[in-house]
């Protein structure tokens, strides 16, 4: 059996003139905003892109992706495969291999145990891994020698691009998180705001949900690079913010996530002082849909757990007729122009896993009301708001801080009331929204409101482990510190052996096969994913800024050891 791999999609990059770095820090400081500022550098306890996305410059996986989708090597010598042997012909076995001579940041030895014990971390029984479906399927993972890591898996993994590879997987240095097992791992402040590692960059302040100051690695493997000595990655404001302090104040030289609408684009980009970058991957706007109950009458960890289901929402009824009252299009038109496309799936890209469902697209307000009426759901006093045996039909819809979010809100909620759906909008500061606090009532792993919004998307261009993430172990909760993928809790017995199947099957188009029918159970047959909007990703770069190139695929800051100032 021969290993195929799909590494498709369209990819928008941009690149900003290239040269030959002369020593490693020549190019003095460089500023980069992101203003959902980053509450953590672990990955494993958050799933917040920001969060994943500052740590990247500190802690490495052994592979990552390419602005093309495809694999790359980080910290091994090449990809595994069939052919140079690196992979086993029934893919139950893969192969890294170490690059020699590999340290960390305070000058010790990267080795196999490394690995393992990263391994050993996220899979702890005791404790919560954000990113645990990035190593379904390992049986077990040894170390015959310190540069090889073996990975052996309990049925063939046709995609075994997952752990260790990416962002979201990276290594943890075992004898600096060796005391942060299981329920320990979040006590771990040191570790967690300061981790030592292998990439571009050391942390040498952290200011949580303030300010990330950052300087060259001493030990990198490249003594060529990074070409900066120093980085400061600032958080907070907006992302308008963001954008005008880039494009026309100049302050900074990169800005994440400049989620503005058309008209303030055009304005902006007409500053002189950079370019707004924008890229389609598989970032999707969307509704989540709680099918637990949120309601603060419930104790203190029983609130939106698997002990209650959802009053109101556990009736697909009444979670299809919230969808069909959306107008998708209107969305992208007041939202994001051409930076945004209306879908009905999650995942939208590449080609060949997108299901060509669009029966989502037209808003059917009419049909919703009519299915509302048959699931009981009247307006019995003339309020305006439908009731049932004595309940309003009243939601709380909570989202980050956000203008564009905002305007979503606010006409969601127009359409929602004009089904005769009392609404209640909450937003919540973005860097304690996505920040994975087990102590904070407001992240959105919590889920402390019965819908929901946001967007984030998965590493490379195979969806099993983003699919994965919705299965039934992968409920946040108290007994994990809140640490899951499965932010609505949906639990499908049907949907786990479908992810279960996907993970065995090497048929590329059978993959894809599977892969849409997982997408439409969570959108299609279930609504429990409610997407909205296909994003493009757009930020900005400043004009003396190069080596950038637009990534969809891995972190936006994926070659930031290949950025350098122009002169």
């Amino acid at each position: 059996m021969k290993m195929r791999t799909a590494l498709l999609g369209a990819v928008a990059f941009a690149g900003f003139g290239t040269a030959a770095l002369a020593e490693r820090g020549a190019d003095g400081h460089v500023n980069v905003l992101y203003w959902q500022a980053p509450s953590i550098l672990n990955p494993y306890l958050s799933s917040g892109t920001k969060d994943v996305e500052t740590a990247s410059l500190v802690l490495e996986g052994l592979a990552g992706f390419n602005e093309k989708g495809e694999v790359i090597p980080r910290l091994v010598v090449d990809i595994p495969t069939v052919e140079n042997g690196g992979l086993t012909e029934d893919l139950m076995q893969i192969t890294w291999k170490l690059k020699p001579g590999l340290l960390w940041s305070d000058g010790t030895p990267v080795t196999s145990a490394d690995a393992k014990f990263t391994y050993e971390y996220c899979t702890h029984p005791e404790g919560g891994c954000a990113q645990a479906a990035r190593y379904e399927g390992i049986a077990a993972i040894e170390t015959p020698d310190a540069e090889t890591i073996v990975i052996k898996y309990t049925a063939p993994k046709p995609n075994p691009y997952t752990a260790f590879v990416g962002a979201t997987s990276p290594l943890l240095q075992a004898a600096q998180f060796a005391n942060c097992l299981g329920a320990a791992a979040s006590t771990c402040t040191d570790q967690n705001f300061m981790p030592i590692g292998t990439g571009p960059f050391i942390v040498k302040d952290f200011k949580v949900n303030d300010t990330v100051e950052l300087e060259a690695n001493p030990n990198y493997r490249d003594p060529a690079k990074p070409a900066f000595a120093t980085m400061t990655v600032k958080g907070g404001g907006d992302a308008q913010a963001a954008a005008r302090a880039v494009l026309e104040t100049g302050e900074f030289d990169y800005a994440w996530n400049t989620q503005i609408n058309p008209e303030m684009q055009t304005q902006m980009a007409a500053g002189g002082k950079g370019v707004l970058l924008n890229g389609f991957g598989t970032l999707v706007e969307r509704i989540e849909m709680n099918m637990t109950d949120p309601s603060p009458s419930l104790a203190e960890g029983e609130r939106s757990t698997t002990k209650h289901p959802h009053p109101v929402l556990s009736d697909i009824r009444v979670r299809k007729a919230l969808s069909m009252a959306i107008d998708r299009q209107a969305l992208v038109d007041i939202g994001y122009g051409q930076a945004g496309r209306a879908t009905c799936n999650l995942v939208p890209a590449p080609e060949m896993f997108a299901s060509d469902n669009t029966e989502c697209i037209a808003q059917d307000m009419e049909g919703a009301k009519a299915l509302l009426e048959e699931a009981g759901w009247t307006d019995s006093n003339g309020d305006g708001i439908r009731d049932k045996d004595g309940v309003k039909l009243a939601l709380l819809y909570q989202t980050s801080t956000n203008p564009v979010r905002q305007d979503f809100q606010a006409v969601i909620k127009s359409w929602w009331n004009e089904l005769g759906v009392e609404v209640e909008l909450k937003n919540v500061d973005s860097s304690v929204f996505f920040g994975g606090d087990a102590g904070s009532p407001d992240t959105f792993q919590k889920f402390y409101a019965d819908v929901e919004m946001y967007a984030n998307n998965f590493d490379g261009t195979d969806p099993e482990p983003y699919l994965a993430q919705y299965l039934c172990d992968k409920i946040p909760g108290p007994e994990n510190q809140w640490q899951g993928e499965n932010i609505n809790r949906f639990c499908d017995p049907a949907y786990d052996a479908m992810v279960e199947e996907l993970s065995k099957t090497a048929d590329m188009a059978k993959r894809s096969e599977i892969a849409k029918k997982l997408n439409e159970m969570l959108t299609k047959d279930s609504y429990v994913v409610v997407p909205l909007v296909d994003r493009g990703r757009l930020s900005a770069a400043s004009n003396t800024l190069g080596g950038v190139i637009l990534n969809t695929w891995d972190t936006e800051l994926w070659n930031a050891s290949d950025w350098f100032r122009i002169k």
